[in-house]
């Protein structure tokens, strides 16, 4: 499956570039041609120096013809170098945007996804220009091996007996070093994976005291690792010293052949030198076995990036028309993971315009379900509506316009803090920004960072709260119909989640808010609160009816704690 769709990819990356191959093809072909036709120029300008005729003919085609080999030689180069580049861009590109599209449902991990991006893409970008570079070689190959048969068949015959024999060899070593290089390049992206891992809890790792165990874990797939290397080598080594054997041997006796030819005055020297030139030519099939190497790295890349491609990503519906409303409905809702239903049949109306807080024990799937407004998740059975529309038939770009997201741990991707909140709205004004930070309680520690707004945020170390009360103003700006807010603001103290709360519910008055939370204290400033339990809504009613259940009370008991962070926390923290 995954070789196929990798098959497919290179197609489509051919296509693309077919001009640029095309340009690649002819000038290698015209260096292949001058390659061809130097050994017969040479032997006519020898055996005119022999025969004392004129030379000048025949020096100067052979000047014509080196010439002709020069400029394709360089403009095959240039080519060659600038298709592979477009290509490796485009390949990048596409596998980003496809990565990018999985999001939470991609089963990537990090490490592999940065293999992906920085070492398969380049290696499948490669292989139509090898292909093409390895084609008019073959060709050349063939053609100086035709013309070795018409100056001294006998010599021909003797090649072409003896080429069979390598060509078998390199037929084996293909296949075998293909397999090899996908079993390296896996055990090469686990161990990316487990590094990046690793670098990130860094700060954990050092508080606890586990970096030597930690260590032995990110290193635990070097011997996978050097078994696959090992492996390379050993066929590379099978190979190398079969082929270092039979192209010497068929050369000695290619010459030798020649040379009886040459005492038994069957042929000129002149003849001969052609003879000479032809073989080292025909010889470049023998050659072959490296770029047949090369060959074999970019399937094995492909087939890699047809892992990603046969993902599938999420398709927009036709319906361009944002919803008019931000009411939600969730009908006989079913999400599994790991083969198990986290949410099971669930059923869940959430009025226009309320504020409904999303509760529950550790791992009920809250935030599962709070990404199902937003098609982060799509249900495996069921229905999620969007003022009254199913959302699987709105078109991507309406409905994240009409959904906003606020996250406990946001990413903040752009130049700037600005560009991070405006982020994915290019009609954003900074009016709109500062606004939606003073209401989130950004605004003040925003001003005093070196540039303010315009300060990029590597260059803007915050707190876990602080980071959350950006990501709350992102969320802020957006003029959605439903603003879900997971967890967004339990990295705040009671004082500043109050004041962001009633910000929020000022700014958003009008806005059907999702909030996902562990605390009584946002439940209770909530319309509405849904109790999640065993996959399904066990209650939707206010905070105070529902506080006189024990077990509803049992839900906050390890969580009701007040966050460190401070309105004024000038204690900047780098961990994210």
């Amino acid at each position: 499956m995954h070789a196929t769709s990798g098959g497919r990819l290179l197609a489509a990356t051919a296509i693309r570039m077919r001009a640029r191959l095309l340009l690649l093809t002819a000038a290698l072909g015209t260096r292949v041609a001058a390659g061809v036709a130097l050994p017969v120029l040479l032997a006519q300008a020898v055996d005119a120096v022999l025969r004392h005729a004129d030379t000048a003919g025949p020096v100067a085609a052979l000047a014509a013809v080196l010439a002709a080999g020069a400029i394709g030689e360089t403009a095959g180069l240039l080519l060659s170098v600038s298709s592979t580049a477009h290509s490796t861009a485009w390949m990048r590109m596409l596998t980003v945007r496809r990565h990018l599209g999985l999001g939470p449902r991609s089963p990537f991990p990090v490490g592999e996804a940065v293999t992906h991006v920085v070492q398969a893409a380049p290696q499948a970008a490669s292989l139509p220009t090898q292909a093409a570079g390895s084609a008019v070689s073959a060709a050349g190959s063939v053609a100086a091996l035709v013309a070795l048969w018409v100056v001294d068949w006998r010599a021909g015959a003797v090649f072409t007996l003896l080429f069979p024999l390598t060509a078998l060899v390199a037929r084996r070593f293909i296949s075998q070093a293909g397999d090899a290089e996908s079993r390296y390049l896996a055990a090469q992206t686990g161990m990316a994976t487990l590094l990046v891992n690793a670098l990130a809890g860094a700060r954990t790792i050092g508080a606890v005291g586990t970096l030597a165990t930690e260590t032995e874990r990110v290193v635990a797939p070097l011997p996978e690792l050097s078994a696959a290397g090992r492996a390379m080598w050993r066929i590379q080594r099978g190979a190398m010293w079969k082929i270092g054997l039979l192209m010497p041997l068929t050369q000695v006796l290619v010459l030798a052949t020649a040379g009886l030819d040459l005492v038994g005055g069957r042929i000129s020297p002149g003849t001969l030198l052609a003879v000479s030139g032809y073989l080292t030519l025909a010889s470049g099939l023998l050659d072959q076995v490296d770029a047949v190497m090369g060959l074999a790295y970019a399937r094995a890349g492909a087939s890699r990036l047809g892992a990603v491609l046969d993902e599938p990503v999420v398709e927009g519906g036709p319906l361009r028309t944002p919803p008019v409303s931000g009411a939600v409905s969730l009908r006989g809702v079913t999400v599994h993971q790991g083969g198990a239903p986290v949410l099971d049949r669930l059923d869940l109306e959430i009025p226009e315009g309320a504020a409904v807080a999303l509760v529950g024990a550790t791992g009920s799937g809250k935030s599962l379900l709070a990404a199902l407004p937003g098609r982060l998740v799509d249900p495996d059975e069921g229905e999620v509506l969007l003022g009254g529309v199913p959302v699987r038939e709105l078109e991507l770009r309406t409905l994240r316009g009409a959904v906003a997201y606020a996250f406990e741990h946001p990413a903040l991707p752009g130049r700037t803090l600005h560009e991070a909140i405006a982020f994915g709205r290019t009609d954003v004004t900074r009016h709109t920004v500062e606004n939606a930070a003073r209401a989130a309680q950004a605004d003040h520690f925003v001003r005093r960072l070196p540039d303010g707004y315009d300060t990029p945020p590597s260059r803007a170390p915050m707190s876990g709260g602080q980071l959350q009360r950006i990501g709350l103003a992102r969320a802020l700006a957006r003029p959605a119909v439903l603003h879900v807010l997971d967890d967004a603001t339990s990295g705040l103290d009671t004082v500043t989640e109050n004041l962001v709360s009633q910000a929020v519910t000022e700014r958003l008055g009008g806005s059907t808010r999702l909030v996902v939370t562990h605390r009584s204290t946002t439940a209770a400033r909530c319309d509405l609160v849904a109790w999640l339990h065993d996959g399904r809504i066990r209650a939707l009613a206010p905070h105070d009816s529902l506080w006189a259940d024990p077990a509803y009370r049992a839900v906050f008991a390890h969580t009701d704690q007040p966050a460190a962070d401070t309105a004024d926390d000038d204690r900047y923290s780098k961990e994210q």
